[in-house]
Formats: structure tokens, C-alpha cells, sequence
């Protein structure tokens, strides 16, 4: 696997180039503030449906968290954009027994209150307006292996133009702290199902 590295200049730079690439294709980027915890690693889980997907929740850790980002991503991604791993990249492969050590690695990360560690468990790209999310199992492996160090926070995604030229996007945040009640992947998947669809209704209920 391919873990993140560390260089001041790269990341200075491309922290820079990655805000500025947001906010001259969104028109905003909204989010509600859930209040951080500093003595405690984020696990965030989004929805899956662009290219934008993990730009919007950097920006989103920058503006709100401020902890270190840190993603998951295809090998073959982090292999194709170089600066990747600077920013907090580190790689997995589904077809390959390596997939056991970005998992490890991934709950490591978490055990570094100072961490923040995004996963998309859907594992492909979907529609944004999807009516049921599903996980992959590996999620779990990341869960159990950082024994609850950390608070878990839900994103649902809706990315809409309205009346701009430019999108708007509408992340819908959902923080769950303390000891996790979720045993299995399943009920995972509900928790998380259960933020998505109440997302999704604000977001069709939305009126300029």
C-alpha cells in the first residue's frame, strides 16, 4: 500500500490550490456546525458520486475541524495524481491481500486524536440522489481496530445549481459520539441510511 507522506511545501501548496479550485467551481459549499472535538480522531463517512467528493470534505475539515486530513483512496488514483499522498492520501486495493493493510492502517490513523480519516464505504461511484446506500464489510475491520478512539460523523452530500450558474453544495453532517453502538456493517448501513434519507428530504425541500 501506498501510505500518506509528509512535506511542508507540497502540502502549503496544494492546500492552497485545492480551496481555490472549490471556490471557483462552487457557488457555496454549506455545512452545519457540528461541534468539534479536539480530544478525540474523526471518522468521517460520505456519500460517493463525484470527482469533487473528496476536495468538498477537505474543505470541510479545514473550515470546521481543523484536524490533519487524511483519505482513502484506489491505488491506481494515488499512483495517477502524484501529490495525493501529500495530502493526506494513503492507498487500498480491493483485489489484493494488501487491502488487510490499508485497513490496519486506516485504524492506526485513528488512534491519533489530531486525525481526521475519510472513507467512502459505498467503494464506486453512485448517483447523488440514490434511494439505498450500501457498505462495503472492510468498514468494520477499520471500526473494531480503532477500538472506539474516535467519534464517528455521517455526511450526506446534494450537490444542486438552483438559480446560479455555479453549484451549490449541501453537506448534511451527523456527529455520534461516545462508545459505538454498532456491532455489524448492517447496522452501520442503517445508522447511516437513516441520515442520508432525512439529508436528502431537507435537501428536496429546499425553496429560493
Amino acid at each position: 500500500m501506498i501510505r500518506s507522506q509528509k512535506n511542508s511545501l507540497i502540502h502549503w501548496f496544494f492546500h492552497r490550490y485545492l480551496l481555490r479550485i472549490v471556490g471557483r467551481n462552487f457557488h457555496e459549499v454549506k455545512f452545519e456546525q457540528v461541534p468539534p472535538r479536539t480530544d478525540k480522531a474523526v471518522l468521517l463517512l460520505a456519500n460517493h458520486f463525484s470527482w469533487w467528493d473528496g476536495f468538498l470534505m477537505y474543505c470541510v475539515n479545514h473550515k470546521l475541524l481543523g484536524k490533519k486530513f487524511h483519505i482513502m483512496v484506489l491505488e491506481e488514483t494515488v499512483r495517477q495524481v502524484w501529490f495525493f499522498k501529500y495530502m493526506g492520501a494513503f492507498s487500498v486495493n480491493k483485489n489484493s491481500r494488501d487491502m488487510i493493510a490499508s485497513l490496519n492502517y486506516a485504524a492506526e490513523l485513528l488512534n491519533d486524536p489530531q486525525n481526521m480519516v475519510l472513507i467512502f464505504p459505498q467503494g464506486k461511484l453512485y448517483s447523488n440522489f440514490i434511494d439505498r446506500v450500501s457498505f462495503q464489510k472492510g468498514l468494520m475491520k477499520i471500526v473494531d481496530g480503532a477500538q472506539q478512539n474516535f467519534d464517528l460523523l455521517f455526511a450526506a452530500t446534494f450537490v444542486e445549481n438552483f438559480k446560479h450558474k455555479k453549484p451549490t453544495a449541501t453537506v448534511y453532517l451527523k456527529t455520534i459520539t461516545g462508545n459505538l453502538a454498532y456491532k455489524s456493517i448492517d447496522e452501520l448501513t442503517t445508522a447511516y441510511q437513516q441520515h442520508y434519507n432525512s439529508a436528502k428530504q431537507l435537501q428536496t425541500e429546499i425553496v429560493l
